[in-house]
């Protein structure tokens, strides 16, 4: 178990967030050291800084701080506690957070000497500052990639509605499996729909099956929010068309039939 609190300010005025995992399992400890082996090596301005942490051999708990991120998640302003049924996200806004989720995942994709799959890519994982600009976060379940690896055999983990079906049936994490994740997310944009619903029939449940279907029968117009001028704004409608057809080639059920975050970018 986890939580994340404003914990105070830095001597150069900085606000930081701090990230408390209780001490109580090997899971606890094994995410800890994860996270901080992952983030201290990674520098992107869309991705989360970790500022320091206690040592798990010292001290009672396990405590990560970071910058402090202050407009909440992007799954609050879409579905969440921040969401406005007046006054949705604006589409530029909302695509704007596509393109730096999509930079922050090429940057940990390319990275070297290892690359690095987050492994829980989601609209909670996505924070926000003031202008909206992205911050990726919890790296926790992240994975550095042996040099030359196409793949690494694991335990599928994740947040259900995000979790690529090919690493849930076969055990194989890839980069593609961020990339499933990133499409799920780019429908959530467009839609301003969550992931998982039960409040949905069927398959339905499951976003990225209702999205495939609806793009795939041409019926787009039904799936996007109609708050964000679809029908009314042309560039609006050519760019949503865009993304929506990215998020259809990322959640394609084949992890080779996807493109790699690059081409998505």
């Amino acid at each position: 178990m986890a939580s994340v609190f404003v914990a105070g300010i830095l001597g150069d005025g900085s606000l930081v967030a701090v990230k408390r995992l209780y001490k109580n399992s090997y899971k606890s400890v094994e995410q800890f050291q994860n996270e901080v082996e992952i983030l201290s090596r990674l520098r992107h301005a869309n991705l989360v800084t970790l500022y320091g942490c206690t040592s798990p051999c010292s001290s009672q708990d396990l405590l990560l701080v970071y910058e402090f991120v202050p407009n909440g998640t992007l799954a609050d302003h879409l579905h969440g506690a921040r969401a406005s049924a007046a006054q949705p996200l604006p589409w530029p806004v909302r695509l704007g957070i596509a393109v730096e989720t999509a930079s922050a995942l090429n940057y940990l994709h390319a990275v070297e000497p290892r690359q690095v799959v987050h492994r829980d890519v989601k609209t909670n994982n996505i924070l926000l500052d003031e202008a909206f600009h992205v911050k990726v976060a919890d790296f926790g379940l992240s994975r550095l990639f042996p040099a030359h690896a196409t793949h690494v055999s694991t335990a599928p983990q994740g947040t259900p509605g995000y979790v690529d079906p090919m690493y849930h049936q076969c055990y194989q994490l890839t980069d593609k499996s961020d990339v499933y994740s990133f499409g799920v997310v780019l429908v959530e944009l467009i839609s301003s729909k969550p992931a998982v619903d039960m409040n949905r029939t069927g398959a339905d449940v499951n976003l990225a099956n209702l999205a495939v279907h609806m793009i795939q029968c041409y019926e787009i117009d039904r799936l996007v929010d109609p708050r964000l001028g679809y029908r009314t704004e042309a560039e609006t409608k050519r760019t949503i068309d865009i993304v929506a057809e990215q998020a259809f080639r990322c959640l394609q059920p084949e992890q080779d039939a996807r493109p790699p975050i690059r081409e998505v970018l």
